[in-house]
């Protein structure tokens, strides 16, 4: 049986190199934390507060590198406790979403779009991808192997890169319905 690791990605905030100089000031770089397990792609020590129409959300963790728009992903439940409604949209499809205030220690930004609930997904490299019999952008359901709640998502999308590291992304809301924690696998059922 073919399988792949399951992470949760918890709620996190990709800045514009804009937004990050409004944000912590003028010259302003993200501070490398820790890799994640995509290459190229990392935690940062900067952290932000995201306040929405009904409540705020402090100590929001920022991503990086830098991107050239400022997307804020969060789980269903942040989205309703900000006061927002937020749609599932795969990353970096931020066109027609809604915004929210991002506040940091040397200013603030209001973003009129960029808040999406992430789609989940399976990264794959090409090798990947052939291994597995599946295509970019082709959907499929994929078995959540935990201890306690197996569990079977539908709508994933498989997304292909000669970059990625073999990996599927859920958010804390899906990770808690399944009881995905620690060392979780998925396998892909047709």
């Amino acid at each position: 049986m073919k399988t792949f690791i399951v992470e949760t990605s918890a709620r996190h905030i990709h800045l514009s190199d804009k937004d990050l100089e409004t944000l912590f000031g003028a010259g302003a770089k993200l501070t490398f934390k820790k890799d994640l397990s995509q290459p190229g792609q990392f935690a940062c020590e900067e952290r932000l507060t995201i306040e929405g129409p009904k409540k705020s959300i402090p100590n929001v963790i920022v991503l990086g590198p830098t991107r050239k728009a400022t997307q804020v992903e969060l789980s269903f439940t942040d989205a309703r406790t900000l006061g927002l409604t937020a749609p599932v949209r795969e990353s970096g499809d931020i066109a027609g979403t809604p915004g929210c205030k991002l506040i940091g220690p040397a200013g603030e930004v209001e973003i009129t779009e960029g808040v999406i609930i992430a789609k989940r997904h399976i990264h794959m490299t090409p090798a990947d991808a052939e291994n597995f019999g599946v295509e970019d952008k082709q959907v499929v359901s994929v078995a959540i192997d935990s201890a306690d709640r197996k569990t079977v998502y539908g709508d994933v999308v498989v997304r292909v890169n000669p970059s990625f590291a073999l990996a599927m992304h859920i958010d804390t809301d899906e990770a808690n319905a399944a009881c995905a924690f620690g060392n979780c696998t998925g396998t892909i059922v047709k």
